[in-house]
């Protein structure tokens, strides 16, 4: 074993008092964050004492187990999860702690600091959940961080997910957006669609599909890519052809591991889906993404639009969505995965049979209030609210202001309902 994840492993047993376990697993991981930086993490899973090394599996821990995350290059840790809550370490303990310690903890932890670049969102005995912000404005994507901790006091659960303010540029600007300004945008973004129910019902209802309005010029962000995490290239071209391909599409198998080397985290070697997509690779993809279409989908000519093109674990990711109006809650969309050397496609996902599982839900009934009526039953829940969204073309956040709706209007009765309790 490489002294230095021999030392990191020693670091972690003695900090989480790992005294009554023993190592079972370790692994090396490389990510790229939204920012296109290469994270290298040690992923640990350790088995309490009284577990025989011939217990467990690969695919399921014991009761006890600690699974942990560290980042190599700087010895934050990303994950500490104790399995089933249970823990018999006797390393980090809260039980006279109150809010505040918590808080203490998790600044001196992350180097992140409360109410800048996070905030409380839900408490409850023995859990904390917080959300990432700017100076107490939400940003987007959000990065969260959760904490638990059992009846004893003992840590169970502290995981950070996502990104933080601190990581990237952030544009100042003074906030200037009123609903006034959008409320001919809110209409727009206020659509029927049908909704599944937990009786197998559709019904037809009224909502706002969320978006974000740049706070500088009115430009406007759809919700869905906000929330993507990796550095992507925006495309938004209809693919078209003449004629099908009378061929057959082989599928490959799609190998996601990656063998990485102590050398490669502490070299800190960038992934190689840090690499930017070149025009050229990006107008190959969009030549055998439409071949592939031809073959696989002969009949669809016009109906895909390639939204984006983004690397991950060592391919080429294309996400496709139907242009056709789509009135239910969940979209048609399809990913391409394509070889990163050859630019071929390998594989796809359809999430078609996904959506096929609602064709066996009763039909809605027929609206029977209009647009305009349901409008006037919910414009006074319509919120917008500022938000930092990261900007990858800038590379930085900006201010924006997030138009949404927690409520929805039923079409049939003009009942207002919360949608959070779907």
């Amino acid at each position: 074993m490489d002294d230095r994840i021999r030392a990191l492993i020693d670091y972690t047993k003695s900090k989480f008092g790992l005294n009554n376990y023993f190592l079972k697993r370790h692994e090396l991981y490389r990510d790229v964050n939204m920012f296109n930086e290469t994270e290298y993490t040690l992923s640990m899973e350790w088995f309490p004492n009284h577990i025989t090394d011939d217990e467990g599996d690969e695919d399921l821990n014991p009761q006890g187990t600690a699974v942990i995350d560290v980042d190599v290059q700087d010895r934050t840790f990303n994950s500490v999860v104790f399995v089933e809550g249970v823990s018999y370490a006797n390393g980090i303990i809260f039980s006279d702690y109150d809010t505040q310690d918590i808080i203490k903890w998790i600044e001196k932890e992350t180097g992140l600091t409360y109410d800048k670049h996070f905030q409380l969102y839900k408490e409850e005995t023995g859990m904390f959940h917080f959300t990432a912000c700017q100076d107490g404005v939400a940003i987007s994507p959000a990065g969260s961080i959760e904490l638990k901790y059992d009846s004893d006091g003992q840590l169970t659960l502290f995981a950070i997910h996502g990104q933080f303010s601190n990581q990237a540029p952030l544009l100042k600007e003074t906030y200037a957006l009123s609903f006034e300004k959008v409320e001919d945008l809110a209409k727009e973004q206020f659509k029927l669609i049908k909704l599944p129910d937990e009786t197998d019902t559709l019904h037809h209802v009224y909502a706002i599909e969320e978006i974000y309005v740049r706070n500088a010029n009115m430009e406007t962000m759809p919700f869905e890519m906000a929330l993507d995490e990796h550095a992507y290239w925006q495309i938004d071209k209809t693919l078209s052809w003449d004629t099908p391909i009378h061929k057959s599409f082989e599928h490959k198998d799609i190998d996601w591991h990656e063998h990485i080397t102590a050398e490669q985290a502490y070299a800190s070697e960038p992934s190689p889906d840090a690499l930017s997509i070149t025009k050229n690779e990006q107008a190959t993809c969009l030549v055998n993404v439409t071949d592939f279409l031809r073959k696989v989908y002969p009949d669809d000519n016009g109906k895909w639009m390639i939204k984006t093109l983004h690397r991950d674990k060592g391919y080429i990711h294309a996400t496709l969505r139907l242009n056709e109006d789509q009135s239910q809650f969940f979209i048609r969309k399809l990913t391409i995965i394509i070889d990163s050397q050859s630019l071929q496609v390998l594989n796809y996902i359809d999430n078609k049979p996904m959506l096929e599982f609602f064709d066996q839900f009763d039909e809605p009934e027929k609206a029977t209030f209009s647009n305009a009526e349901a409008y006037e039953i919910i414009k006074d829940m319509i919120e917008l609210t500022p938000c930092y969204v990261y900007e990858f073309e800038q590379e930085q956040y900006v201010l924006c202001g997030k138009l949404d709706c927690h409520y929805g209007v039923d079409a049939v009765s003009g009942e207002l309902f919360s949608l959070e309790a779907i």
